[in-house]
């Protein structure tokens, strides 16, 4: 059975990005196969965040962008509550971490996966028993 896998913003991002080639491959090839897998999960945080880095950053139409969040929709996804907010303050204080990745890691944790797939922790620590890693190292 494959672990499940939580997906940062980022790897979202880069599905879209046409600038930085290999690592679009990379992007496609985890949440297509996070997708098939059924082990991949994201949050309504990391929806918002790619709906905003998609339409700045790669320019994106809103209609497009919001057919790639649908999309995304398929993987489970974590609600972010406030009682999800206020447990990430404690992670926040616990792990001197930024709050917005507490509530990632948090999200995480919620969903039982063992691994957290982003590009902006550190690569191979362990928050709160998750395995960060950064799969363009």
């Amino acid at each position: 059975m494959k672990e499940r896998s939580f997906i940062d913003t980022n790897i979202l991002v880069y599905t879209d990005d046409a600038d930085s080639p290999d690592k679009c491959r990379v992007a496609i090839d985890l949440v297509a196969d996070a997708m098939r897998s059924k082990q991949g999960v994201i949050s309504t945080q990391i929806l918002q965040e790619y709906y905003v880095a998609s339409t700045r950053k790669l320019a994106i139409d809103p209609v497009q962008a919001k057919q790639r969040v649908q999309f995304f929709l398929k993987m489970h996804t974590v609600q972010i509550t406030p009682a999800n907010v206020l447990s990430a303050i404690d992670l926040h204080r616990l792990h001197a971490l930024s709050l917005w990745d507490a509530l990632v890691v948090h999200a995480a944790r919620q969903a039982n996966c063992t691994r957290l797939l982003s590009e902006d922790m550190n690569h191979g620590q362990v928050i709160e028993g998750i395995q960060i890693i950064n799969p363009f190292e």
